[in-house]
């Protein structure tokens, strides 16, 4: 377990560029309180910031001297080009073909140079940090502990605003924004229950659960890009497993639905990945603990990301579910 020490210090080296995000109350029918956690309001529209402000404000100039290198669909990429940007590094960026256009562009707009690869290429790189040809420092988008160690920084937020939470729904894409939130609230003395939560087309985490490892699944294409994937690393698996109550999964329609009643409700835009613990909270999935019966609960969702692709952001305000994110 990470200490408190060291997540209040990220907190503080974080400040110059992460925002501290408002918790506010989704206007929801139903028997328990919603709350949105908005991390969309971060910049670049992520909580990547968080870690990526953290992790490279612990490197050395000597580490970071060949410049940095990683593998990202997108959001961890832009931050960490910005963080680059910031130490005055060059950045190079291995992307999945599948990427969506509107990450690839604000990738490029911060300096780091793309290098689109198929799927396997991309995954290989995320596994051996590493990728052929380039020889930069490897930042990994989940498996650093100072990547951790940074999203934990929410958690404390979350407490801090709202201590007598019951559970928290956080977005599950490598795992290091759901475990390190779920370290800091439980430093901080909180009973809450932190799930993760997946969409139904890509659901690791369930799948390892079900077998008592990670798992190679087959996934199906969906807008919801930002979480997801074929397995869960295997260095996350035993901090899934010790953080982490059981995986909620939602369906891409119900998730467009979510994103439609953010927008709707509280003029939020969010990404599929952002919207889907709100999808999961809506639908009444949340598991009741006994004596919970009786009482309106206190649910927080992360809303971990607003970059959804404007034309699909219109389609689901149409009424679509579509089928990819570009």
């Amino acid at each position: 377990m990470i200490p408190l020490t060291e997540i209040e210090a990220a907190r503080a080296r974080i400040a110059p560029y992460a925002v501290r995000t408002p918790l506010v109350r989704l206007p929801a029918a139903g028997p328990d309180e919603i709350w949105l956690k908005l991390e969309n309001l971060q910049p670049f529209a992520c909580f990547k910031i968080r870690a990526a402000a953290n992790l490279f404000g612990s490197l050395s100039d000597a580490e970071l001297s060949r410049g940095v290198m990683t593998a990202s669909a997108g959001n961890w990429a832009q931050a960490a080009a910005f963080m680059a940007r910031e130490r005055g590094v060059p950045c190079t960026v291995v992307v999945p073909e599948t990427s969506p256009e509107n990450k690839r562009r604000s990738i490029a707009a911060l300096g780091a140079e793309i290098v689109v690869q198929p799927f396997p290429e991309w995954w290989k790189a995320i596994v051996t940090h590493t990728h052929p040809g380039l020889e930069a420092r490897f930042v990994h988008p989940v498996e650093e502990r100072e990547v951790m160690v940074g999203n934990a920084t929410a958690g404390l937020e979350i407490f801090e605003d709202l201590p007598d939470v019951d559970a928290v729904l956080i977005p599950f894409g490598g795992g290091g924004l759901s475990c390190g939130i779920s370290n800091a609230l439980r430093l901080k003395g909180s009973r809450a229950r932190v799930h993760p939560v997946e969409v139904t087309t890509s659901a690791k985490v369930a799948a390892a659960v079900r077998n008592g490892s990670p798992q190679w699944i087959d996934t199906e294409p969906s807008f919801v890009d930002g979480i997801g994937g074929n397995t869960v690393l295997d260095p996350m698996w035993p901090l899934v497993q010790e953080f982490l109550e059981e995986p909620l999964l939602a369906t891409p329609d119900e998730i467009a639905e979510a994103v439609r009643i953010l927008a709707g409700r509280s003029r939020v835009v969010a990404e599929g990945a952002g919207a889907s613990p709100v999808a999961v909270a809506i639908a009444g999935r949340v598991p009741r603990r006994p004596g919970e019966e009786d009482r309106a609960r206190r649910i927080v969702c992360v809303v971990s990301g607003g970059n959804i692709e404007m034309g699909v952001f219109r389609r689901i305000l149409a009424g679509e579910t579509p089928t990819s994110a570009r």
